[in-house]
């Protein structure tokens, strides 16, 4: 039996086959006599799986040797405090406002540096991406902030600016919550990166952190030391407690990536080529809709997030319930721009798609 298409922001759908996996690996993990959720984190059982899931996530994304990767908690709202408490020393952070999230990374790092806006799309409605070339980079500045796909408005920067080509020193910093593992990253240009899991990897309450070494202690003082990188990354991501259930099932999901082709691309390739067809799909029936529309600029449109209205938005709650019979869950828009949003993460097969499309040409046919 086909289980319904979850089309939600976050948390978000997982493989079926990782679900099934940690269905039967509950009460007993390879013998252990116990579920990943009783372990010990400090345990050889649990210490194998977090190798295995940091050794995969590594190569998945091809991490350098020079980034420590850290396995955190509080989500991408605290990376929001936790990034300008490890590099801003206090001084100029400019931040690139492209939506709802990157405007509360701005507004959250005033309480610890002197963020300013580099550029911002507010006047389009967060609707396009401002060019690089138009940033205004201050010469101090201790990190740059991206924030490189917007869940909510649905826009996402689909090549890393370099920033010493704009005339800037400092790294770059970006917030890759609602698009990691969906393409790959170009490490020569980033010197932090940081993603919520509960999006396009597993179960809310583990945050990943790719830091570059030479970023490691500079914390301020009023830095709590679990959140202090260098700390976390000298304790190998046990100073304190981790997300040692959501790490598993992360784990579970790296191996189900490296496991996934198409033709000759495998893991992150492969999944970066389904996210291109899958959004393809699904803009090129809007486009070519008079019932449906996106607002989102072509050139900045996310593969990840595809927001979308009925021109008649008296229908909404019909759309939303038939839906709902068809077994296409959780399309509602979120609240602050209202509409639809359909979300397709890397466990959304394309007949997930293929089946929402279906569904709005047969809906569009019967109310327009």
């Amino acid at each position: 039996m086909q289980r319904p298409y979850n089309f939600s922001a976050g948390p978000a759908a997982l493989p079926e086959e990782v679900l099934r996996q940690a269905a039967a690996e509950m009460l007993d993990w390879h013998g252990s006599g116990m579920s990943v959720m009783e372990m010990s984190h400090r345990g050889r059982e649990f210490a194998s799986i977090y190798e295995q899931a940091e050794a995969d996530l590594r190569g998945l994304l091809a991490v350098p040797a020079n980034f420590r990767i850290l396995f955190m908690q509080g989500g991408g709202l605290a990376e929001n405090a936790i990034v300008p408490m490890n590099l801003s020393r206090g001084g100029v952070v400019d931040v690139v406002v492209t939506g709802a999230w990157s405007q509360k990374s701005y507004k959250e790092a005033q309480r610890y540096a002197q963020a300013r806006v580099a550029a911002s799309n507010a006047d389009d409605r967060h609707t396009r991406i401002p060019p690089p070339e138009t940033w205004s980079l201050s010469p101090d500045a201790s990190y740059v902030h991206v924030c490189t796909n917007e869940t909510i408005h649905g826009v996402e920067l689909h090549t890393l600016p370099d920033l010493a080509a704009l005339g800037s020193k400092a790294p770059l910093v970006i917030d890759c919550s609602s698009h990691i593992l969906s393409r790959a990253i170009d490490w020569s240009r980033v010197g932090l990166a940081f993603a919520g899991a509960q999006k396009n990897i597993g179960p809310a309450g583990l945050t990943l952190v790719f830091v570059r070494d030479d970023l490691l202690g500079h914390a301020l003082p009023i830095c709590p030391s679990a959140f202090d990188y260098k700390t976390v990354a000298d304790n190998g991501s046990m100073y304190n407690t981790p997300p040692t259930y959501s790490i598993y099932i992360a784990g579970l999901v790296f191996q189900w990536l490296k496991a996934q082709r198409e033709g000759a691309a495998a893991g992150v390739a492969a999944m970066e080529q389904r996210a291109i067809a899958k959004a393809g799909l699904l803009y090129g029936y809007l486009d070519g809709s008079e019932f449906y529309v996106t607002h989102v600029d072509p050139g900045s449109r996310s593969r990840m997030n595809i927001p979308f209205f009925l021109r008649d938005e008296s229908l909404n709650d019909a759309f939303l319930a038939g839906a709902k019979e068809r077994g296409l869950l959780q399309l509602k828009g979120h609240k602050s721009v209202g509409g639809m949003r359909a979300s397709l993460y890397n466990a959304m097969p394309l007949a997930g798609v293929q089946a929402l499309v279906a569904y709005m040409r047969e809906f569009a046919a019967r109310h327009g």
